[in-house]
């Protein structure tokens, strides 16, 4: 069933069209990855799907679970259960770690700070006092962020480039952390260019200029994107060398 239902979208900037009557579904329940090209406009999709100021002037439909999202500020698609998790998370100056987690709790029920940060490789004794703030390393504030989403668990969770400045053993618990909120009941959807993040997933929408080109199984679309790529004149389409690289 498809939780997520994109009916020729279209927006665009500057007289450019950055999506370009673009539709796909988002089945419940999964994890899919949206891979292509940098500029492809994998973010934007993102951004007009959380409903982002400057980003919700689109055409076409977006419909969560049923029902269509229409005009509605991040605020409201955040309360039916859409969550983004950004490729650069936010700060909250003076906010401390443990009460960011408890106040993440879904339907402001309970929640273990400490057990939720061990699950995302944080000891809990170094980070549930400091604030989320620029003390902490992109990385951690990552993980931070992965702990909150895991108290919340999300209908929907949309994850902007989630390995972005994240070392090699982040990269295992971060992966982890996917697979338990998948296992909570969470949809997840990956905007990614990376092909380790794509084999995370269990569906694959390729996207270039703002379409989806194709969709399928992770192993076909990792294929196509590493080494059939369509010749065509975008600023940013990958070379072949570099695709092969990514073997």
């Amino acid at each position: 069933m498809a939780l997520l239902d994109i009916r020729d979208l279209t927006w665009t900037a500057n007289g450019t069209p950055i999506l370009d009557h673009l539709s796909m579904e988002v089945w419940e329940g999964r994890v899919h990855a949206v891979v292509g090209p940098n500029g492809a406009g994998k973010s934007t999709l993102a951004f007009a799907i959380m409903g982002l100021g400057g980003y919700r002037d689109v055409q076409g439909e977006i419909v969560f679970d049923g029902e269509p999202l229409g005009p509605l500020g991040v605020d409201e698609r955040a309360r039916r259960g859409i969550t983004l998790g950004w490729q650069e998370p936010a700060r909250f100056e003076g906010l401390p770690v443990e009460t960011y987690l408890r106040v993440s709790a879904r339907d402001g029920g309970a929640a273990d700070p400490a057990e939720l940060l061990r699950r995302v490789g944080l000891a809990p004794l170094r980070y549930l006092s400091r604030a989320v703030d620029k003390s902490l390393s992109g990385g951690e504030r990552k993980k931070i962020e992965l702990a909150s989403l895991l108290a919340a668990r999300p209908r929907l969770v949309l994850l902007d480039e989630p390995d972005s400045g994240i070392d090699v053993e982040s990269l295992a618990r971060i992966r982890e952390a996917i697979g338990q909120l998948q296992e909570a009941g969470s949809t997840v959807l990956l905007i990614t260019h990376s092909q380790e993040v794509l084999g995370w997933a269990q569906h694959a929408f390729l996207m270039c200029c703002g379409h989806i080109l194709d969709k399928g199984p992770i192993e076909r679309i990792g294929e196509y994107f590493r080494t059939r790529c369509i010749p065509c004149d975008h600023k940013n389409r990958p070379e072949f060398q570099e695709l092969l690289d990514d073997r």
